[in-house]
């Protein structure tokens, strides 16, 4: 039986080849959102142009949304499934928790993002960002009681987020195609990219359970559907084709990110259907 061999700190490991392939499978299937995310990406440069020099094209070029027949069938899973779970779950959330704790649980979530945003911070060479971002979590950790209160934003330490979504778009990658993918919302193969990266940069990744994580990522969702109700209810009664209205808005959202321009409150809405980081 052939054997594969494997230097790592604890000395040197062996596992048949039926070891590896149970191993493999086990981390495809504990993984599957990062897997489907690479089949999307790869899935982008499979559209059909075009012939330059044509309306067609033109038009083609600056929506930039190659793959919009099926963009569009995901977005509306999307909304689907915001309609029948989220919108519920976030109205539930609003009429259940008085705002002081809904703000808490916001600044909790923030304080766990820290070591996202301080190494994005740092990558990007940005070190002033980097020591405010360092200095909210020490205060808000300590006198904050592990970020349950911002008491940085009090004393002018504000709040910012980064990932290495902006990190490779500051260092030159372009974004490629749009894409909508299911539950995320809005992005494209530089950001999917970067939420895989952010997701090895997480050390809860590696420290807290699935269970953990999993409920980490549904109070976010829920929060993030519930502070933007407004935003979306506006978006779905202005909109004579709201896949594109959410597809422009997400795109300019997205720039006022990279160039480090702090949107307006309540611009943002939930991963669903956008895909757009909520302001405290």
């Amino acid at each position: 039986m052939e054997m594969t061999a494997f230097e790592g700190g604890l000395g040197r490991v062996r596992f048949t080849n039926g070891e590896r392939i149970k191993r493999l499978s086990s981390w495809v299937l504990d993984n599957p959102l990062l897997i489907g995310l690479v089949a999307l990406a790869m899935l982008s440069g499979c559209a059909t142009v075009p012939p330059k020099n044509t309306p067609a094209y033109q038009n083609y070029v600056e929506r930039d949304d190659p793959l919009e027949p099926m963009n569009r069938y995901f977005f509306e899973v999307n909304r689907g499934l915001d309609e029948l779970v989220l919108k519920p779950a976030a109205a539930a959330y609003n009429a259940a928790l008085p705002d002081p704790v809904q703000n808490s649980i916001r600044a909790f979530l923030n304080n766990l993002r820290t070591p996202i945003i301080l190494t994005n911070d740092l990558l990007q060479g940005e070190g002033d960002r980097a020591y405010i971002t360092l200095s909210r979590f020490m205060v808000n950790t300590t006198i904050g009681l592990l970020g349950v209160f911002d008491v940085a934003s009090e004393i002018g330490l504000q709040y910012h987020d980064e990932d290495f979504g902006q990190t490779l778009a500051v260092a030159g990658m372009r974004s490629g195609p749009y894409l909508m993918i299911p539950l995320l919302g809005p992005s494209n193969p530089r950001d999917l990219l970067g939420y895989v990266v952010d997701f090895a940069f997480d050390p809860l990744t590696f420290l807290a359970p699935s269970n953990a994580r999993l409920g980490r990522t549904a109070v976010d969702t829920v929060d993030s559907r519930n502070r933007n109700r407004d935003v979306i209810k506006a978006l779905q009664e202005g909109s004579v084709d709201f896949y594109s209205t959410v597809r422009d808005a997400s795109r300019q959202n997205r720039e006022h990110e990279i160039r480090n321009e702090r949107t307006t409150p309540g611009q943002t809405s939930p991963g669903v259907i956008l895909d757009l980081d909520v302001k405290p």
